[in-house]
């Protein structure tokens, strides 16, 4: 019997966030208390689940004294875990609100290189455990190849697992000949798939269906900021527009989106709902300050509000 979700993060990280009313150069700046979350891409899509009421496993490599305060962390908010030990002390990044202006300032830290043969134990977990969604997001850690996501694409495939993928760059063209159910690029990386500069608004979802096309993408969402998010089928279009909300934050909104996708695809729902209630995760989180994700009633409520365009091919 299958299990149903997986999430994987290749570099995870603790997020550390605080506040301060000014950011000054010189100057000893008195800073709210920290809050140290679990981060990286596919954990924080792991934690955006467990916020919808929906179990998922998280799979990542972790070492150090951070890596331990990540197993701890998730240990709390109840989110299941198989880990990978790794030699190399997991990363840090460092949010900070700056209260008098509402800016954010985010300083992302790289992880450390590995000898441990991580992808092979990420290859060896999956051929053990067939899951019915496997999610990667996030960052490859540092010297692991163009082709990692690719593997796993491969690997997912021969599992019946439906692979969905986000991530920039090399890793993501590489990975997208190799087959995925579900892409999430923004509009410069879907331009880089199609091998292009630049998309207009209007360009994007013929560039998207060009790759379902050939056969490399079954769903393509293209997230497109204050403009809301387009999901492309073989047969249809769906746009969504963003809500209009006060925001506070960016962080994990895009892994909140895949998460709020994927937990309607895991109930059968219309693809019509999958986009809106993604687009309404994605949005709710950006409410929030710092590395909170997003409230529950607040996405549902949004949801309930937002309409789609839709059309058939």
């Amino acid at each position: 019997m299958k299990n149903m979700i997986l999430t994987i993060t290749l570099n995870p990280t603790i997020d550390k966030s605080t506040s301060v009313e000014k950011i000054a150069p010189e100057s000893k700046l008195r800073c709210a208390a920290m809050k140290h979350e679990p981060g990286g891409g596919g954990i924080n899509v792991s934690k955006a689940l467990k916020k919808l009421g929906s179990d998922s496993k998280t799979l990542f490599p972790a070492g150090g004294y951070n890596g331990l305060m990540l197993k701890h962390l998730l240990h709390e908010e109840h989110i299941e875990a198989e880990v990978i030990p790794v030699e190399k002390e997991t990363r840090e990044n460092f949010i900070v609100l700056e209260t008098s202006t509402n800016k954010q300032y985010r300083f992302n830290l790289p992880g450390e290189p590995t000898s441990i043969p991580l992808l092979e134990k990420v290859i060896e977990y999956i051929q053990n455990n067939p899951f019915e969604y496997i999610i990667a997001s996030g960052s490859l850690l540092p010297g692991m190849t163009d082709d990692t996501y690719a593997q796993i694409a491969k690997v997912a495939a021969s599992m019946g697992a439906k692979f969905i993928l986000d991530t920039s760059g090399p890793a993501l063209e590489a990975a997208v000949n190799e087959g995925i159910y579900l892409l999430k690029p923004n509009i410069g990386e879907l331009a880089k798939l199609s091998g292009i500069q630049w998309l207009e608004a209007d360009g994007v979802e013929a560039a998207a269906r060009k790759l379902i096309d050939q056969g490399k993408v079954t769903l393509v969402a293209v997230s497109m900021g204050a403009a809301g998010a387009l999901l492309i089928s073989k047969d249809a279009s769906y746009k969504v527009l963003a809500p209009e909300v006060e925001k506070r934050s960016t962080v994990g909104a895009g892994d909140s989106m895949v998460a709020g996708m994927v937990y309607m695809l895991s109930q059968g729902k219309t693809l019509e709902e999958v986009i809106r209630f993604g687009v309404a995760c994605g949005t709710a989180a950006t409410m929030n300050h710092g590395t909170e994700l997003f409230y529950k009633e607040d996405a549902e409520r949004l949801f309930q509000t937002m309409k789609v365009e839709s059309y058939q091919v």
